[in-house]
């Protein structure tokens, strides 16, 4: 099954797409989120291209597993995607998922002014990577 993973956020979102087998997580694109039917619409285009199956959207919470006004947003937003798709539409927990991809493009040798382009993508995998991961467990 191909997944899409999404990081949301209120100016963009990250968006990350397994491979066919959804083995592996794969940065794919940044939208910007300038009127919600534009965005919507390239959203759900870029999920028909790549063929997804199923999508994956992080959950926030703060550091005690309690919601937040960040959680209602992605509430919120994930009941505005359900009314444009019939794609089953799982979340998993982000916490900290932005620090992970920041530390990771440092380590991978971004430059600090090069993050910033990439750094909602790179969360989006980590949100993937973790709900895949949490797939495998019996």
């Amino acid at each position: 099954m191909r997944y899409a993973g999404i990081d949301f956020g209120l100016k963009r979102i990250g968006l990350a797409i397994t491979d066919p087998g959804g083995k592996l997580a794969f940065p794919c694109k940044t939208i910007q989120k300038n009127d919600r039917n534009s965005f919507f619409s390239e959203l759900i285009a870029v999920l028909d291209q790549e063929a997804v199956q199923a999508v994956v959207v992080g959950l926030p919470r703060d550091l005690r597993g309690q919601e937040t006004l960040s959680t209602r947003q992605v509430r919120n937003f994930i009941r505005r995607l359900k009314r444009r798709t019939s794609l089953p539409v799982f979340t998993t927990d982000e916490s900290l998922s932005s620090e992970e991809a920041r530390q990771r493009l440092l380590e991978a040798g971004v430059a600090m002014d090069k993050i910033r382009a990439v750094l909602d993508q790179e969360s989006a995998v980590i949100i993937l990577e973790r709900f895949l991961k949490e797939q495998k467990k019996p």
